[in-house]
């Protein structure tokens, strides 16, 4: 038996206007209540055991869900008195807990294949994973940062501070948790919060926390522009085609040139300047669900120009530059290696020739594997002929576009299936053909 749990006591001040006096998390999308689609959800993937920690008129919940039968799922009811927060509800009822549990917020629309998040939890021996995800307003988001291997080295609550650059990676309130993690705060019975309190007092603790990387869907519908957004996502079949279990498209950015001015490389992030209408353009594949993938070669790291964390910083700020126009990138990857020796410094273990450095495809095949990429669907968009000759060796559609080298480097002989002037119009010719 598999437990969710989910924190379902938020009263929907701001969404008066909406739902009047009805609990937030019975906020109808579809034609039915959020909380309906979570149960459903849980159920999908074999949660069979389900407690709902509920606060503002839990009777209108219980009344609609009842003890779960109609969905073939068993659901058990914690009531707070008193609000407590997120992590003060669920450690003042740790009695009712299992020995390692799955928890939603009651206020988010998700779609995530919760298999492949539990699996991960598991296999990782970490002691609570985070769902971490981009979104297109990481400015007033709280965010994580990780490590190279997704282990959560700091939390960054906003407001952040100006002029500071992190990973666009969200906290976005869907969590594996081992209940014995939690025992040394369960005396604690005060109004706490996961994101803000209980999760860096468990990483100052030593805890081992996992951020599980997902583009999948999960948004919070607290305001009504997001509740609105939300629901038209849903109707236009976004939200249910972004679950990793089904296959997705993507386009394939190439970075210098075609999202960034090319400076001949980019070694810190006062050299990053992002090309007029870029962050429209991928503002626009993120509104279609269509997967906006990074896939960059930086030999600048093999030569000794610079190194993986001033790399890292230059993604910081292009991420904050992209989350201040509300557009997001779901991946970043990137090759440091060089085949060719002989610069000053140089890094001789980067300098290897490898199966990521374009036109290679590891890349492409590191997103085929992390987001079930459907190749036969998917585009990409660079500047260069090795983009093209890595658009053909990869078996998806390419397009040149004339910003950077405009496809003058002339190292390599394939040719693209459209020319475009920019960005924009590059997505725009994308996103026309995915609706016919």
């Amino acid at each position: 038996m598999k437990q969710a749990i989910i924190i379902a006591g938020g009263m929907g001040t701001r969404l008066k206007a909406r739902i009047g006096d009805l609990p937030k998390p019975m906020i109808p999308i579809g034609g039915k209540p959020l909380l309906e689609h979570q149960v459903e959800l849980a159920k999908r993937y074999a949660f069979d055991e389900i407690v709902i920690f509920a606060c503002y008129k839990p009777e209108m919940i219980r009344a609609h869900l009842g003890d779960g039968s109609r969905w073939g799922v068993k659901i058990s009811y914690q009531i707070e008195k008193t609000p407590l927060g997120t992590a003060g509800a669920v450690l003042a009822g740790m009695e009712s807990l299992a020995e390692k549990f799955l928890v939603f917020y009651g206020d988010t629309m998700v779609n995530v294949a919760l298999e492949r998040l539990w699996d991960r939890h598991v296999a990782s021996g970490a002691e609570a994973t985070l769902l971490l995800h981009p979104n297109d307003h990481p400015f007033d988001s709280d965010l994580v940062e990780t490590d190279e291997a997704g282990w959560i080295t700091a939390f960054h609550n906003r407001p952040h501070p100006a002029g500071k650059y992190f990973q666009n990676l969200v906290n976005a309130g869907l969590y594996v948790i081992n209940k014995l993690a939690l025992q040394p705060w369960a005396s604690e019975v005060k109004p706490m919060d996961f994101g803000k309190d209980l999760f860096p007092a468990m990483l100052r603790a030593g805890a081992r926390l996992l951020g599980y990387n997902t583009p999948e869907y999960i948004k919070d519908i607290g305001t009504p522009e997001r509740y609105d957004r939300v629901s038209a996502e849903y109707e236009r079949g976004v939200v249910a085609s972004s679950s990793l279990q089904t296959a997705q498209r993507a386009v394939f950015l190439d970075r210098d040139g075609t999202l960034n001015r090319e400076v001949d490389g980019v070694t810190s992030p006062e050299k990053l300047e992002l090309l007029p209408g870029v962050a429209e353009a991928i503002h626009e594949l993120n509104h279609n669900g269509i997967r906006a993938v990074v896939i960059s070669n930086q030999p600048i790291v093999a030569k000794g120009f610079c190194r993986e964390a001033d790399v890292q910083a230059a993604h910081n700020k292009l991420e904050t530059l992209l989350g201040e126009q509300h557009a997001f990138l779901d991946r970043i990857y990137y090759c440091p290696h060089h085949p060719e020796k002989g610069f000053d410094g140089e890094r001789v273990e980067l300098k290897i020739a490898c199966d990521c450095r374009k036109p290679a495809i590891g890349m492409i095949e590191r997103a085929v594997r992390d987001l079930n990429v459907d190749l036969k669907q998917s585009w990409l968009i660079g500047d260069t002929t090795t983009d093209l000759q890595t658009a053909k060796n990869a078996g998806v559609k390419a397009i040149l576009v004339r910003t950077g080298y405009a496809g003058k480097d002339n190292k390599h002989p394939a040719q693209p299936d459209y020319v475009c002037d920019t960005l924009a119009e590059a997505v725009a010719k994308i996103t026309a053909q995915a609706r016919l």
